[in-house]
């Protein structure tokens, strides 16, 4: 959205703190400092642990332990006690998803576009309620998904405790537009009928390179695009 300048005001909000030092960072205008950081770095398995086992004295340390989390723990999954990648992409290992001069263009690139962006750490059910009734907003939500329960909401993120029928609840009464991206689950499709939302139905690859599915919902009916990707249905 700010990319293209789709919107005159584009606002993040992310509880998380490890995930708030990266965009705090980026958005500070001290960016190339981080970038720098990316591409200087040794990736060895003595080095990656180093970094995930110290405790950062700053955003700028916490900001690039989170990247090396993100990129060096299986899956991308942030929370402590993930094991590190092994084989990885192609057999290469912890450097299979570590791609430092794409990571470095993605920062700048952002970077550049700052004046656009107001980043808040904060939880979003504390920002969103104020642009319920904008009709011209957009909001967009991609909460911990449910699929597993607290359990496995509690592996695969660090604060992993949603009330999600608040969430539906806001989806079908604002008058702004609203998606969600979801797990495909029953919990789930139950809500977005109770709630009357729109369900997409859309493709992706697992961690195992598994066709899976997960629900795009909406208080609108949008089509999403490329329509042969994905099955739309209204619950009317």
């Amino acid at each position: 959205m700010a990319a293209e300048r789709l919107a005159d005001r584009v606002i993040l909000a992310e509880l998380d703190a490890a995930v708030a030092a990266v965009w705090k960072v980026i958005l500070s205008g001290e960016a190339e400092s981080l970038v720098r950081r990316i591409l200087d770095f040794e990736v060895t398995r003595d080095n990656v642990l180093r970094v995930l086992r110290s405790k950062p004295q700053n955003e700028h340390e916490l900001a690039f332990q989170t990247i090396v989390r993100n990129r060096m723990q299986r899956g991308g999954i942030l929370a402590r006690g993930a094991s590190l990648v092994k084989c990885g992409e192609n057999g290469r290992g912890l450097c299979s998803r570590w791609y430092p001069a794409t990571l470095a263009r993605r920062i700048r690139a952002i970077a550049e576009m700052r004046d656009r962006i107001e980043f808040f750490h904060i939880d979003a059910f504390a920002i969103i309620p104020q642009f319920a009734r904008q009709k011209t907003a957009a909001v967009f939500i991609d909460p911990p998904y449910t699929a597993g329960g607290k359990h496995a909401g509690k592996r695969l993120y660090t604060h992993y405790v949603v009330d999600h029928q608040s969430l539906f609840a806001f989806a079908q009464r604002a008058a702004c537009a609203v998606m969600m991206t979801y797990d495909e689950s029953t919990e789930v499709l139950e809500l977005a009928r109770r709630f009357r939302l729109c369900v997409n139905r859309v493709p992706m690859k697992s961690t195992h390179h598994r066709v899976a599915f997960e629900l795009v919902l909406t208080n609108r009916p949008w089509t999403l695009a490329p329509a042969s990707s994905c099955t739309r249905t209204l619950f009317d």
